[in-house]
């Protein structure tokens, strides 16, 4: 594959959302990426973006974009709005159950729009 296509594949592998001003700092919204429901979350302090799948393994409702965002001793992290477990918002893993995660996204921001990887991370990988 030469160096062009590979450009463009790697195009092909993210997906414009929406604008970043979309999504206020200390919220979530829910977007549809390469089919499945993926919470984008920004921080208000530090004003950071992430995305993790939207699916609440707890209650088994898709409503991890509508969770309260904060920290937890410095890890970003998003309750569920249903029974108020948290989530690396980093890693996924659940801060009350290190047994359980969700799926994390590479995210980031060009000229003011937000783009989703279309494949969740490996675990393990940031």
């Amino acid at each position: 594959m030469n160096a062009a296509a590979r450009v463009a594949r790697e195009c092909e592998a993210w997906e414009d959302v929406c604008p970043l001003d979309d999504v206020l700092p200390g919220t979530g919204v829910c977007a549809m990426v390469a089919g499945q429901q993926v919470a984008l979350v920004r921080t208000a302090s530090p004003d950071a973006l992430y995305a993790i799948g939207n699916f609440d393994p707890f209650s088994k409702a898709f409503v991890l974009s509508r969770g309260i965002v904060g920290d937890r001793a410095g890890v970003p992290k998003i309750a569920s709005p249903i029974y108020k477990q948290s989530f690396d918002l980093r890693t996924g893993e659940c801060l009350d159950d290190a047994q359980v995660r969700v799926p994390t996204y590479d995210v980031r921001v060009e000229q003011g729009r937000i783009l989703v990887y279309r494949e969740p991370r490996r675990i393990g990988t940031r």
